[in-house]
């Protein structure tokens, strides 16, 4: 009696019974149906029997399984994959209910798809991520239905699996090669034009046509008797460190994913442009602690360790301590370095609290702080107000927007650069502030 266990009644099936039972009452006013009524019965169960025994003689049967990526990106739309096999004579209608993490808060996901006879079904789903961590999955829940569509067999499949959720590597895979292909401005990056050199030098070497008169080595010259030129390359190796900003105010969410995350996801992907762009990238995020740090480096497993080291950073999102941030890379980083600073600063008292730890970090290093636009009070601005509440609230907005200008201002005084951008866009600003860095030599 297990395959009895298996059978679950379609809504189908409900329409008709209610539509007999209309039948039945009817059959009291006209007294006629009464027979015609119940030949309808027993024609009913016969079609019922004959649709179980579609479902399950013949030894046919449907198999399925579920393939999930090794891990899935956060903030991404992440394909996950579902493969069907029938051998059923018949073309059968199959309902899918997927038992998806709780994180994702969906109660009444299920996919409806026709498999036909003897053939294999694949189809992709899609799911979007707004946290890191360990989601489990747990099984696979197929019910199929013959053409008569009065009952389903219900097929179970997997014992469940858990899939870690890291910070965007689908967007770093998207730049990967971005800052040095062709296709710069259908990403929305920039070509900077170079306007200075930081050059080292690299060796001595013997003049051919084209080399630059303005590097001729008179003393080599005067000792090989012939002219010899210094070749210099470009200073590479600079240390460049990504430092996130983990206290409340980076918990603000947009499209469902916190600010924190939205620099979890651009530190990741920036990291990866460094490394690429020949200099050390390093990390560490902050709130009452300097924590989750990664030394500025240029080895081969860099970007793994930088990607484990966000996977794992965990917050309370308690009050930030800027001066312990200033203390520890005053003691930690040595040489001078290009310090992008995740954070967010509301208003210009927020920006004065902070203001004298920041000027002591910009004294020795090159510091460029990273704050957002509040995107739904931009879209307020624009809107038009339609009552006097409406022209309270644009007003509010219109201030705050103001004082996010102010506080570029503010920054710029004290020789401290700025990239005020939209969440979705921080990725891009970003990269191009750093590669305009680059380009002006002024690291």
């Amino acid at each position: 009696m297990k395959w009895f266990k298996k059978i679950y009644l379609n809504n189908f099936f409900f329409y008709v019974l209610i539509g007999i039972m209309v039948c039945f009452v009817l059959s009291y006013v006209f007294p006629a149906l009464y027979k015609a009524v119940w030949l309808l019965v027993y024609v009913y169960a016969a079609f019922t029997a004959i649709d179980i025994l579609l479902l399950f003689a013949g030894g046919a049967k449907l198999t399925a399984s579920r393939h999930t990526p090794e891990k899935l990106s956060n903030g991404d739309d992440n394909a996950v994959l579902v493969k069907m096999q029938s051998t059923y004579p018949f073309a059968v209608n199959v309902k899918v209910i997927d038992e998806i993490p709780f994180q994702f808060q969906l109660r009444n996901f299920g996919i409806s798809r026709k498999v036909a006879a003897g053939a294999a079904d694949n189809f992709e789903y899609t799911l979007r991520p707004t946290e890191r961590g360990e989601y489990f999955f747990g099984k696979l829940n197929i019910y199929v239905s013959s053409p008569l569509r009065l009952v389903s067999r219900r097929y179970i499949f997997g014992e469940g699996q858990m899939v870690p959720v890291y910070p965007s590597y689908i967007q770093l895979r998207k730049y990967d090669l971005v800052a040095f292909s062709n296709r710069l401005f259908q990403y929305g990056l920039k070509k900077i034009r170079r306007i200075g050199h930081t050059m080292e030098f690299e060796q001595i070497k013997e003049y051919i046509q084209g080399d630059d008169i303005r590097t001729i080595n008179w003393k080599a010259t005067a000792k090989k008797n012939q002219l010899m030129v210094n070749q210099f390359q470009d200073e590479r190796s600079q240390n460049v460190y990504m430092a996130i900003d983990k206290g409340r105010v980076m918990k603000m969410p947009f499209e469902g994913l916190s600010l924190l995350d939205y620099a979890i996801n651009s530190t990741l992907v920036l990291s990866n442009v460094i490394l690429k762009k020949g200099d050390k990238a390093g990390m560490f995020a902050f709130s009452k602690k300097v924590e989750n740090r990664v030394a500025a480096e240029r080895r081969s497993g860099q970007m793994q360790k930088v990607l484990e080291t966000l996977y794992n950073v965990n917050t309370n999102f308690f009050e930030s301590d800027f001066g312990r941030l200033y203390a520890d890379i005053k003691k930690n980083i040595n040489q001078r370095s290009l310090i992008l600073l995740y954070t967010n600063f509301e208003t210009v008292d927020g920006l004065h609290r902070q203001l004298p730890y920041l000027k002591g970090i910009a004294k020795s290093h090159l510091l460029v702080v990273v704050f957002f636009e509040n995107t739904e009070l931009k879209e307020m601005m624009y809107n038009k107000a339609r009552n006097i509440q409406e022209v309270y609230d644009k007003v509010i907005a219109e201030k705050f927007a103001f004082e996010k200008r102010l506080i570029v201002n503010e920054l710029k005084k004290y020789g401290i650069y700025s990239v005020l951008t939209q969440p979705e866009n921080l990725t891009i600003d970003s990269i191009n502030k750093y590669l305009e860095i680059k380009a002006r030599g002024i690291l």
